[in-house]
């Protein structure tokens, strides 16, 4: 069944320190493959510097910051596109004066055993 909800319905989670997410699709949803969040990070705050199995693909809605990766900083702001391999060190920093919002897609924690095959 097609869905439409406004993400504001969908109570915020800290994160750590400045930074908050909503699962606004997920499992509950129907959607059995993939998460869509969105974060955002208050200015002068970053999420953790971390890594995860799995790749994933953002998009910048508001704000600017910068990726903080293994090979050093990236510039993003509103309309950034980026995508993180699984395995890569990382880092969303907020360096502006308003909030950096952004989504990213995530797979299920399911799929991290799932072989991938090619056509």
């Amino acid at each position: 069944m097609i869905q439409v909800r406004d993400f504001y319905g969908v109570e915020a989670q800290p994160a750590v320190d400045g930074v908050t997410w909503r699962l606004v699709i997920g499992p509950d949803q129907g959607a059995p493959h993939f998460n869509l969040r969105v974060f955002e990070v208050q200015p002068g705050y970053a999420t953790p510097y971390h890594s995860h199995w799995w790749e994933h693909e953002i998009f910048v809605l508001s704000g600017k910051g910068v990726i903080r990766t293994e090979q050093g900083d990236l510039p993003v702001r509103y309309g950034s596109t980026v995508f993180i391999p699984g395995g890569e060190m990382h880092q969303l920093q907020n360096t502006g004066d308003e909030l950096l919002r952004f989504i990213c897609l995530v797979p299920q924690d399911w799929l991290q055993n799932v072989k991938q095959t090619g056509c």
